[in-house]
């Protein structure tokens, strides 16, 4: 099924959860990171049980240090 993914297309699995699309895009590094899905912000402890949808706009934010 294809998504957008930070304003790209991208074409994943069916039935794949927040967390498994961040250890495919991310890998292992996941601290900083925000996950929003269709503008709505996804709290980390969901990513394993908020399955993506055909279509789903999602936006992936990492903290970075600096100022």
């Amino acid at each position: 099924m294809e998504i957008l993914l930070n304003n790209q297309p991208k074409q994943i699995a069916a039935q794949q959860s927040v967390q498994q699309l961040l250890n495919e895009v991310v890998g292992e590094k996941q601290k900083g990171i925000a996950v929003a899905i269709n503008n709505t912000v996804i709290p980390k402890t969901l990513w394993s049980q908020r399955f993506i949808a055909e279509s789903d706009n999602i936006l992936i934010i990492k903290a970075t240090q600096g100022g």
